[in-house]
């Protein structure tokens, strides 16, 4: 499984309502996309659940690579290329992902955690697994993957969520504006 995750500033003048239109117009596009678990459709408005920018981002769960690659080649990204350029696509090596038992994702969150230079990758990756089944079984959520990206040695988790942003400091949080889930029911639970 694969994470991948890209998003385009917005200047501050934006017109956030055609964003929120190229979600409900293009979404259904991503209805049965072969390999993929979900798409989420995501924005972050400025002065709204913490948000200090506009931002349009996209969030894809990958069940294999090549649904990924070919999502690549097909010319699917030509839309987004040509509609706000090139994004630098950040991908992670998924460790474990499941669904939840709430049904309508509100929210995206997205934390990243360094993994100590001295941890022993074993068990960190145990503990990481462990504790993604365990917040996927907390109310409200909807689904939880973690991911890790070897290059730089992070863990990233990615949940999404029926419950509003708390506020707190740090929080990467995301409205979902759309979410396609063509495999989302074949996922752990």
């Amino acid at each position: 499984m694969l994470i991948a995750h890209y998003a385009h500033r917005l200047p501050a003048d934006y017109d956030i309502e055609i964003i929120r239109k190229r979600a409900k117009t293009r979404g259904h596009l991503f209805d049965d996309v072969h390999e993929l678990y979900f798409k989420g459709f995501l924005l972050r408005e400025r002065g709204r659940f913490g948000a200090i920018a506009n931002e349009y981002s996209s969030l894809y769960l990958w069940r294999r690579d090549e649904g990924f690659r070919d999502f690549l080649v097909s010319g699917r990204y030509k839309s987004v290329t040509d509609s706000f350029g090139r994004a630098q696509i950040e991908t992670r090596v998924v460790l474990d992902a499941r669904r939840g038992d709430a049904g309508e994702a509100r929210f995206a969150y997205k934390e990243q955690r360094d993994i100590p230079h001295d941890a022993d990758l074993t068990t960190a990756f145990a503990a990481e697994i462990e504790h993604n089944r365990e917040i996927a079984a907390q109310p409200g959520i909807v689904a939880s993957a973690v991911g890790v990206d070897v290059q730089s040695w992070k863990f990233t988790r990615t949940l999404l969520s029926e419950k509003e942003p708390s506020g707190a400091a740090g929080e990467e949080a995301y409205q979902v504006l759309y979410l396609a889930r063509p495999l989302f029911a074949t996922l752990a639970h």
